[in-house]
């Protein structure tokens, strides 16, 4: 079953901002190592998806 383009790129974008929603949260309310740690491992996250996002569409640039 093929997936649709817009749908899987709709997905990303709306991935990508709730990992951007999250670190402008953490940035508010957070602070020192707990903040940057926080900001770490959003990064990795929105890393995962992003070479998912690319693994299941291969034509994506």
């Amino acid at each position: 079953m093929a997936r649709d383009p817009f749908i899987t790129s709709k997905r990303l974008s709306v991935a990508i901002a709730a990992y951007a929603l999250l670190a402008v949260v953490a940035a508010i309310g957070l602070t020192g190592n707990v903040r940057t740690g926080t900001f770490i491992v959003l990064a990795g996250l929105a890393a995962k998806t992003l070479i998912a996002y690319k693994a299941a569409n291969p034509s994506a640039e």
